[in-house]
């Protein structure tokens, strides 16, 4: 409560008190203990712990000459475990809203953060891996068991998407060093999932993640593959609207590819006919979205113009 009372915008705190008691708080490792215990707290109090961790990770000494607040340095430097716990905290149910606010406003302004959440991948009550000891380009590649990998089924809560859109640079070289493992793990659990609200959004997202102009080399490798041609094509027969729609964003990049591999080339061929007999009503009743009837048009004439595979 002490803590809680000195953060509070109802408390007045001098800035040198408070710079005291986020000291005590690094010294004492509370933020770990608060991290690691949030869910078991009541709801007020996981509100209160929340607030706590907002403003201690803001928080800058006055005359301080740091770039970065002393909490958060001294997170990502030698106590990467908060960071850990945080992102532990959202497999529960009590815990996923407060860990999700702060991990989402570390994220906006943090790459150090997404490095650690994308590279570790320690086991409960190990050490987890410092933002010193990484080297997106180097090192050895995921296994899929780290904390990054749990994210996948708390796509709703949004710090996933935060994570792969926030630090483009960071993220292009991670996705293409891990391309099998992530994408094999985004389709079986995001994009074929029998949840609406999951499907939808992890096609949303792929979609940005492949026409963004950072993932230029991620979008090529991916429209190579005719499997992945044979599940976007699936989603453009879903029986609901906006799971086609996003379906239709992630088909027009293999489409409009000029430089198609041979098993995409001959998918396309050799549905070339149900797709002109398909493609003219798709979607029909979006009069007023000029952009998607002018893609869809587009689309159209590149499945017309298209030739034999060549010898």
């Amino acid at each position: 409560m002490a803590v809680y009372n000195a953060v509070s915008k109802d408390t007045e705190s001098s800035p040198e008190q408070v710079a005291q008691l986020v000291n005590s708080m690094i010294q004492e490792d509370l933020l770990y203990l608060l991290a690691h215990s949030i869910r078991l707290l009541p709801f007020e109090s996981r509100k209160d712990c929340q607030s706590v961790f907002s403003y201690t990770f803001r928080f800058k000494p006055t005359h301080s000459s740091s770039p970065e607040p002393p909490a958060l340095a001294h997170v990502v430097h030698r106590r990467p475990e908060v960071i850990v716990e945080l992102c532990r905290g959202y497999g529960y149910q009590e815990s996923a809203m407060p860990c999700g606010v702060v991990l989402r406003e570390l994220l906006k302004q943090h790459e150090d953060v997404a490095a650690i959440i994308l590279h570790d991948e320690s086991r409960e009550k190990e050490r987890a891996i410092s933002v010193d000891e990484i080297d997106p380009g180097q090192g050895p590649l995921q296994s899929g068991d780290g904390v990054f990998w749990k994210f996948f089924p708390w796509i709703d809560g949004g710090a996933f998407e935060e994570l792969l859109t926030r630090h483009k640079a960071l993220v292009a070289i991670y996705l293409e060093r891990n391309f099998d493992l992530f994408f094999s793990r985004y389709n079986s659990v995001l994009v074929q999932s029998s949840s609406y609200v999951t499907k939808r959004q992890s096609i949303k997202l792929l979609g940005e993640i492949l026409l963004d102009r950072a993932n230029y080399s991620i979008m090529t490798q991916y429209v190579e593959s005719g499997e992945h041609l044979k599940i976007c094509m699936t989603l453009l027969k879903d029986d609901r609207k906006m799971v086609q729609y996003e379906g239709f964003h992630v088909f027009k990049v293999f489409v409009a590819n000029p430089h198609k591999s041979p098993p995409v080339h001959r998918i396309l061929v050799n549905n070339r006919e149900r797709l002109l007999r398909f493609l003219p009503t798709f979607l029909e009743d979006r009069t007023e979205d000029e952009q998607f009837t002018d893609e869809k048009s587009f689309l159209i004439r590149q499945i017309e113009s298209m030739g034999p595979l060549p010898q």
